[in-house]
């Protein structure tokens, strides 16, 4: 088979694999894809909750026919028992011939594991095609087991010039429908929506994903030092239907503490820096919950403080077409910077109208991925 071929039929594995963006944490959302004499045979992606996994679902749709094919999938098969068995076991079971890996596996029980259980079956075992795509499909999944801590993607919405909300804080809206539905649309992709307190008590919030037809909700998480958010706003009403993670100092007031496990939150403590919660700490802390996708909405002094600590991987900024002036918030906290070459860059991705708004996409180089 011609590497054009194997091009193509990993870029298909590839796509299916973003379909699992934002539900399946903490496993990773993988592509596969079963090709036999040239004619896809079976196709996966890794289910709503992690399961089953990609190849399992190619090679329920495989069959037979799954015996002797060429097989594409963008993370290196499990080699562990878990809740289900090794991915590796089933491929060989099945008889294939020849097995095509974006990315090795960084988790500690894989690892190189099932690449080498496949090859001792006598399997043929390939790796590294679209591998700079696959990790970047994987990057949550990688910089969970890498860095402890999960992808963040910051967004931010403004006025050209750079404003949340008038001198006396109306804000809403700012952008347009269409603007407002795309990100609903980029919230479903991520496992998690956090904001800082300030934007929970001025804005009152749902953080849910809402006119996408999506069954599933991304978790919400508020970044909250004292836990001083309204206890009748509409995170609390819905914290028992729809998880709610609340990250505090250990200064929070205990009954407020209290208040909220009752409503139905799970809180996290953080670690305090200066004034405010740790943002490293509270990636952390996310992570080893199983988060590994953030979509970060503010406000400025949370995105100050993720920007100050280099932990952006992605800003996406919606400019609407109106002027608000100097007495406006702008759309970040201070950050402190006296020289500009200290500012930090990003390198732009994408630039596009969504109605009467601009949107733009801008990622930067993750060290260690």
């Amino acid at each position: 088979m011609k590497l054009t071929d194997d091009k193509r039929y990993m870029m298909l594995a590839l796509s299916l694999g973003r379909r699992g963006h934002g539900n399946t944490a903490p496993n990773p959302s993988v592509g596969c894809v079963i090709v036999n004499q040239g004619r896809i045979v079976g196709r996966g992606w890794t289910q709503t909750t992690g399961r089953p996994h990609a190849e399992t679902m190619a090679l329920a749709q495989a069959g037979s026919a799954a015996q002797g094919a060429d097989v594409y999938v963008t993370l290196e098969p499990c080699a562990h028992y878990g809740q289900t068995p090794p991915c590796a076991k089933g491929l060989i079971a099945a008889r294939v011939k020849r097995i095509v890996v974006a990315v090795q596996d960084p988790e500690p029980r894989v690892n190189g594991a099932g690449l080498e259980m496949l090859r001792a079956a006598g399997i043929t075992v390939e790796t590294g095609l679209c591998a700079d795509i696959a990790a970047m499909d994987l990057v949550g999944f990688m910089l969970m087991i890498k860095q402890k801590r999960p992808f963040v993607t910051l967004k931010l919405a403004s006025s050209f010039d750079g404003r949340i909300a008038t001198g006396s804080g109306e804000s809403q809206w700012i952008t347009g429908t269409q603007a407002r539905h795309a990100v609903h649309a980029m919230r479903a992709r991520h496992d998690a929506v956090m904001i800082g307190g300030g934007t929970a008590r001025h804005d009152d919030p749902s953080l849910t994903v809402r006119g996408i037809g999506i069954s599933y909700q991304p978790i919400r998480i508020v970044a909250s030092r004292g836990l001083d958010i309204p206890l009748k706003g509409k995170l609390a009403r819905t914290a028992a239907e729809t998880p709610l993670v609340l990250c505090h100092g250990a200064d929070a007031d205990p009954a407020l503490q209290g208040s909220w496990r009752n409503l139905g939150a799970n809180l996290l403590q953080c670690n305090i820096i200066g004034t405010q919660l740790d943002p490293r700490d509270i990636l952390h802390k996310l992570a080893l919950q199983g988060i590994t996708r953030v979509f970060c909405e503010g406000g400025g002094a949370l995105a100050a403080s993720m920007i100050q600590a280099d932990l952006v991987d992605r800003l996406v900024g919606f400019t609407a077409g109106l002027t608000i002036g100097a007495e406006g918030l702008p759309n970040l906290g201070l950050l402190g910077l006296k020289k500009l070459t200290k500012a930090p860059r990003f390198n732009l991705q994408s630039v596009s109208s969504i109605g009467n708004d601009i949107c733009h996409e801008w990622t930067r180089e993750i060290p260690d991925l």
